[in-house]
């Protein structure tokens, strides 16, 4: 049913066979690590399964964005890009199931993948299953936790550029400043890309023919983004520490205020029973999408002695998204509020060693939550939802142990829940055998509950249901594993089942006629009037396999396979009988196959370092339960990184090929795309450090 395709993570850094070079080896195969439990462990030692991308890893793919990162150096993620951004799927089920952290703290926003500095970050920790006790019981499909950089130098300083084409510009900066017991961390961040697009055209169905028409709209829309943020951090002594952090996030789209397309009518004569088509050109867009985004928070930590660890955390989240209209014949160019939301979480957590054999970990967490928006006529919603927490991790005999937690979630309106999670781990010599199950409870967002949708282009009304029940899923996995200071093999099998998710129901004409306001909806031209409600169920069962061999003279090689086989099971109306029936398919953006393949060699030659790397991503079709399939694609990248060490500073210049073979999918605009690539293109960079 599946064959195995090897996908890597990290290369060798030198090729000596010095004491020194074999631990740093073996720490390549076996970093620290954090996320599946809340307290560290060497990767082999974890009770939990936790993969790891490592910051050498992400400079040696020359990788630009977290969700590239992601997409290309894991087989369990896959991103799904358009008109309105990237998209990323996560063990089958889309982002909205995933926890996202930033060094253990809870990032939310819609913007919350495009705020994160690839060269800020130390290391990537990815844990897939539901999290619910440490994390939320809405972690559904698992955690990706991003470690930042923290210099201990009394100054660090970093930048780096990378070039592409069609416009594309990346840009950041690193400064770390450590005067005895204060430090700061500074961060800015510049991205930039053009419109681009793969087919000019549209396609339109007449009967049993396609009608293609020019289309200016851009597969790619061009943006320009900026991100500062900043950490001050005072260590009065070994017990007590304290922080401040904040942020600002602001991205602009660049649409063409030229572009146009065409809108198809279909008209069928009741005398000759003759269909014709007529086709109106149309401006593509009037606005803009303005997204601004500022957080706040701050935190402290008290260790009383070694077996206690206390960490208080607040952090505030504020999202603003605006319809950036420029001028037009029927208005004058103005904003508008599409969305405002304001996020606060505050925690409470402590870590205990109660023995030898026994780590406790407990705490309790509150999350405040508000929505408003103009173009929804939302005044200001808001909930609050409260946690209560514990996890257990036993050393039951030298080679088992467990751990096991629960959390108590209340919410303002949805009630109270409670959701288990427990796992065994066996480890003797290098082999190693792991089986968790955790339950999950995510209520339905602010959104979904009060938010309408109007798409014009398709006359579609989506109205708000205040009725939502919350989603739960069971997530049950196993994974046996193999390491030495040489090779890491790794098997994971999973199951997850869902029930009561959220989709878009078509609103019946019965229901309809019913009612006052939707017969005048539909009186106004629109065509689909449908409801968000709980109609899905899914089973997600799926199995990963992972090997990295760390070869002599510098060598790395290694890859990855990943089967998900889906089943959705869908509450749909039937257009001619206007009744409901259940229909079954995949998880919509689903992915059943995905492949990586990756090799690297690494040689130094005094002050001078060479990395050439190797990489390819290998995905089956994707699903949609609109666009039906997007072709398999395969995308391949070489890229070659010198580091230069000079005697106060680095210099790092990179050279790259992105999609080595020129693999696009030249498809038509209203399709479900494999991918997006403009095709081939060059990738320079510099990147220098103090």
């Amino acid at each position: 049913m599946a064959v195995l395709i090897l996908t890597g993570m990290g290369t060798a850094f030198s090729q000596t066979r010095s004491d020194s070079a074999m631990t740093s080896r073996t720490h390549v195969l076996n970093p620290v690590v954090v996320t599946g439990t809340g307290t560290y462990h060497r990767a082999d030692n974890s009770p939990v399964a936790v993969k790891v991308i490592t910051a050498k890893e992400l400079k040696d793919a020359q990788v630009t964005t977290l969700q590239e990162a992601l997409s290309r150096l894991t087989t369990n993620i896959t991103t799904h890009t358009n008109g309105m951004g990237t998209f990323v799927n996560f063990n089958g089920v889309s982002d909205d199931y995933v926890v996202i952290l930033e060094n253990g703290k809870r990032l939310s926003g819609n913007d919350r993948w495009d705020r994160q500095s690839i060269e800020n970050i130390r290391r990537i920790e990815i844990f897939s299953g539901a999290a619910s006790t440490l994390y939320g019981s809405d972690a559904i499909a698992g955690v990706i936790n991003i470690i930042t950089e923290d210099s201990q130098k009394p100054v660090a300083a970093s930048a780096a550029t990378r070039v592409m084409s069609k416009g594309r510009l990346d840009n950041d900066i690193n400064v770390d400043v450590t005067a005895g017991k204060f430090s700061s961390r500074t961060a800015y961040t510049h991205r930039q890309a053009d419109n681009w697009q793969v087919n000019h055209y549209q396609s339109f169905d007449e009967g049993d023919k396609e009608v293609l028409k020019l289309t200016g709209r851009p597969m790619s829309v061009g943006y320009h983004s900026d991100n500062i943020s900043e950490k001050l951090e005072w260590r009065f002594n070994n017990q007590w520490s304290v922080y401040l952090r904040g942020s600002y996030y602001d991205y602009l789209t660049q649409r063409p205020q030229t572009a146009s397309y065409f809108t198809q009518k279909k008209s069928t004569d009741r005398t000759t029973g003759e269909t014709t088509y007529t086709y109106t050109n149309k401006q593509a867009y009037t606005y803009d999408l303005h997204h601004r985004s500022y957080t706040y928070g701050g935190g402290a930590r008290w260790v009383p002695n070694n077996d206690t660890h206390v960490y208080l955390d607040v952090y505030c989240d504020n999202f603003d998204s605006r319809y950036d209209y420029w001028q037009t014949a029927e208005k004058e160019a103005y904003d508008e509020t599409r969305k405002r939301t304001h996020y606060v979480n505050e925690t409470l957590k402590g870590i205990f060693r109660l023995a030898s054999w026994n780590k406790l970990s407990g705490g309790m967490e509150m999350v405040q939550e508000s929505l408003n928006s103009q173009s929804d006529n939302i005044d200001f919603e808001t909930t609050n939802t409260y946690n209560v927490f514990a996890q257990d991790e036993l050393q039951l005999l030298p080679c088992l142990e467990a751990v096991a937690g629960l959390r108590y979630t209340h919410n303002d309106n949805f009630g109270s829940a409670l959701t288990p999670s427990a796992g065994l781990f066996f480890h003797q010599g290098g082999f190693r055998l792991r089986a968790s199950y955790a339950g999950g409870y995510r209520t339905p967002t602010l959104s979904q509950l009060y938010a309408t949708d109007q798409a014009k282009t398709t006359a579609r009304y989506t109205l708000y249901n205040e009725s939502l029940k919350p989603e739960k899923n069971h997530f049950l996995t196993a994974n046996a594993e193999y390491g030495n200071r040489w090779i890491n093999v790794s098997v994971s099998v999973f199951l997850n089942k869902i029930r009561d998710m959220i989709n878009y129901r078509t609103m019946s004409q019965a229901e309809i006629d019913a009612d006052a306001h939707l017969t005048a909806l539909q009186t106004d031209g629109w065509k689909t009037i449908r409801q968000r409600d709980n109609i899905d169920r899914a089973t997600l069962k799926g199995i990963s396999a992972s090997m990295k061999l760390l070869l002599p003279y510098g060598l790395t090689v290694g890859g990855g396979y990943t089967l998900t086989d889906s089943k959705a099971e869908t509450k749909a109306l039937d257009t001619k009988t206007q009744q409901y029936v259940v229909t079954t398919t995949e998880v919509d953006k689903s992915v059943r196959h995905v492949g990586n393949i990756m090799a690297s060699w690494d040689k130094t030659w005094r002050n001078y370092h060479l990395c050439v790397s190797l990489d390819g991503h290998l995905q089956g079709r994707r699903f949609s339960s609109t666009y039906g399939y997007a072709d398999p694609i395969s995308q391949w990248n070489l890229s070659t990184r010198h580091t230069i060490t000079l005697r106060h500073f680095t210099m790092e210049p990179g050279l790259a090929v992105e999609n080595l073979f020129d693999q696009r999918d030249t498809t038509p605009w209203n399709s479900n795309f494999s991918t997006i690539n403009p095709g081939r293109s060059l990738l320079v960079s510099l990147r220098m450090t103090y």
